[in-house]
């Protein structure tokens, strides 16, 4: 197998700028050798040496090209992924995975069939407050769980012309940010039950989808997540109880902050300072005091992905979110948007 694998990427706009390019130049044994952009020079200002396609179809019949990722509007995912496969390159597409569940389906056989390698991009599996609550919930520190809450609150009133806040296919904020949110609590609880999700377009403007609350339901306890761009007072990005105490953590993980800012990912970039707090019933009686303690917040590693990658194109290791992963995001997302349709909940098959 060849030492460096050769990147593709697929548009330069936000994820690509801000993410992607990043990341890649930042792993070991990943090599960023082109991008498809119909505007060369913003390309080269930042990334001089790297040749530019003016379509992504070229840029997927490249023979040098290994690797494809697609960091582009939604409804492009799947033809362009079907693109890349066909061409024979393995492929990372940016959440959400695709528009629907069956192209999803579509692009799993074909990347079976082409026998290559098939991803999401769930980079919040990285984020150090998701790996803090990971580690909290398997040591069993907060004993039987009943209910856990994550959020993605924003305050951002005015309605921006780009395609992710337009009323098209996979526009909205629950294809936006429904994915992390949904893929963090399947990675702690697996598949739900069922599913209940209310959507809002509340700011003045708005043409899609701005807010949401969804309920998981698990046995014995109940997840809740939601996203809002009109909440100007910070929420706890996550919230758990449990019979034996409770865990807060605020604040959004800091690594996107410092990619937009410019800096390099390093092994320590992504120290999060800000802490949650931890309280727990001193001893087992039913007048017990409780304890209230600082939990340091782990690192977060986005990094970690395309290291994943890396490994799993070149050792055939597992990929670090797998196709299946990126199956069960796009289930949910459909029978969320069948519930809030029918306004009720809606059970899950195979759960």
């Amino acid at each position: 197998m060849k030492a460096i694998i050769n990147v593709g990427l697929v548009g330069y706009g936000f994820a690509s700028q801000t993410f992607h390019a990043p990341l890649i130049q930042a792993t070991e044994g990943l090599d960023l050798v082109a991008v498809s952009s119909s505007d060369a020079a913003k390309v080269q200002a930042s990334l001089p040496n790297v040749e530019v396609e003016a379509q992504a179809l070229a840029l997927c019949k490249r023979s040098d090209i290994d690797l494809i990722v697609i960091p582009t509007p939604n409804d492009t995912h799947y033809s362009i992924a079907k693109a890349a496969l066909t061409a024979g390159k393995h492929v990372v597409i940016d959440k959400p995975f695709t528009v629907t569940l069956s192209e999803a389906k579509l692009l799993k056989a074909l990347a079976e069939d082409k026998q290559r390698l098939l991803s999401a991009f769930h980079n919040r599996r990285w984020d150090s407050d998701f790996l803090t609550v990971k580690a909290l919930l398997k040591a069993g520190t907060l004993g039987r769980l009943v209910n856990f809450e994550s959020h993605f609150d924003r305050f951002r009133p005015e309605v921006r012309d780009r395609w992710r806040e337009k009323a098209a296919p996979g526009g909205g904020i629950w294809y936006d940010l429904g994915p992390h949110l949904l893929d963090q609590a399947c990675e702690l609880f697996g598949m739900p039950q069922a599913i209940l999700l209310e959507l809002g377009a509340q700011r003045d403007g708005a043409k899609a989808d701005d807010d949401f609350l969804a309920l998981l339901d698990y046995e014995g306890f109940r997840v809740t997540l939601a996203a809002g761009t009109l909440v100007a007072e910070p929420t706890p990005r996550f919230r758990i109880n449990g019979t034996q105490g409770s865990f807060i953590k605020y604040g959004l993980d800091p690594q996107e902050d410092r990619l937009k800012a410019g800096e390099v990912p390093t092994p320590q970039w992504g120290e999060d300072t800000q802490h949650g707090t931890l309280t727990l019933r001193k001893e087992e009686s039913e007048n017990a005091p409780l304890t209230r303690c600082e939990l340091p917040t782990l690192p977060g590693d986005y990094l970690a992905y395309y290291q994943g990658i890396t490994a799993a194109i070149r050792d055939k290791t597992p990929l670090p979110v797998s196709v299946d992963d990126a199956l069960r995001s796009m289930a949910l997302l459909e029978a969320g948007l069948d519930s809030h349709r029918q306004r009720r909940w809606i059970a899950l098959k195979n759960h």
